[in-house]
């Protein structure tokens, strides 16, 4: 099945967003949610995956731009396209130059905005092949679909490669159930339970065969790749045989 494009829009104009929201959500090729104001719409991103993010350039508490700086500050590569009324080509420029991938100017045409969200991730799709993961002695290749740890070949099954992924893209950054449910369910399943047995059986896999655990559990909130303990290890070791070989 097919999966809608996920868009957010931070938009504060009341006609604006109800438009987008109407156009949008009618139509199942696309799911929008809108936010009215900059710091909302940038805790939302933090929280949930999205395809496209659509900008105001005037919201009520910060700049677009400032968010659009934000964004790309925070690591965000999701696709940027700005909903300006300024024809200042300065302006327009430093969006560019912020961030943002295209805009487009008041008013607009809703066919017109969908053809220039169709460009934008089809030139943003065109990515060379997927490089490695590693974290600590843990190594996925999402090209092969394959998991090592210490050498150790690992089986995974879909779902659990996906989270799996997901947590080594962000090692050390505490990653909360809803927020691995919206990227690896896409949101359809709103159990977030579905999250503790994945996660419970990714234990199984990668963490209770071996001497240090790297699945940590942030109770109350989600969970975390930590590595730390495994290069602790790591370092103790040649610690050791360094001391060991300046004795001989």
């Amino acid at each position: 099945m097919k999966q809608p494009i996920r868009i957010i829009a931070i938009e504060d104009e009341p006609g604006i967003a109800l438009a987008l929201y109407r156009t949008f959500n009618n139509d199942p090729d696309y799911r929008v949610v809108c936010c009215k104001t900059g710091s909302s719409g940038i805790n939302r991103i933090q929280q949930q995956d999205f395809d496209v993010i659509l900008l105001d350039l005037g919201l009520p508490d910060i700049s677009g731009l400032t968010v659009c700086g934000t964004l790309r500050g925070s690591g965000v590569t999701t696709p940027i396209i700005v909903l300006t009324g300024e024809g200042a080509v300065t302006s327009k420029v430093a969006l560019l130059n912020a961030g943002a991938n295209d805009y487009i100017t008041k008013p607009f045409s809703m066919d017109e905005l969908q053809a220039r969200i169709h460009a934008t991730l089809r030139s943003t799709s065109k990515k060379p092949p997927q490089m490695q993961l590693r974290t600590g002695d843990l190594l996925l290749d999402p090209e092969s679909r394959t998991a090592h740890r210490a050498g150790t070949s690992i089986v995974l099954r879909r779902k659990e490669f996906e989270i799996l992924a997901y947590l080594m893209q962000y090692p050390g950054t505490v990653i909360t159930r809803a927020r691995i449910l919206a990227h690896v369910w896409d949101g359809d399943d709103n159990w977030t339970n579905t999250v503790d047995v994945h996660i419970k059986q990714l234990r199984d896999k990668i963490d209770r065969p071996f001497a240090t655990t790297m699945i940590k559990t942030v109770y109350g909130v989600g969970y975390k790749l930590d590595a730390s303990a495994v290069a602790e290890k790591i370092t103790g070791g040649e610690g050791n045989e360094r001391g060991n070989a300046g004795h001989t």
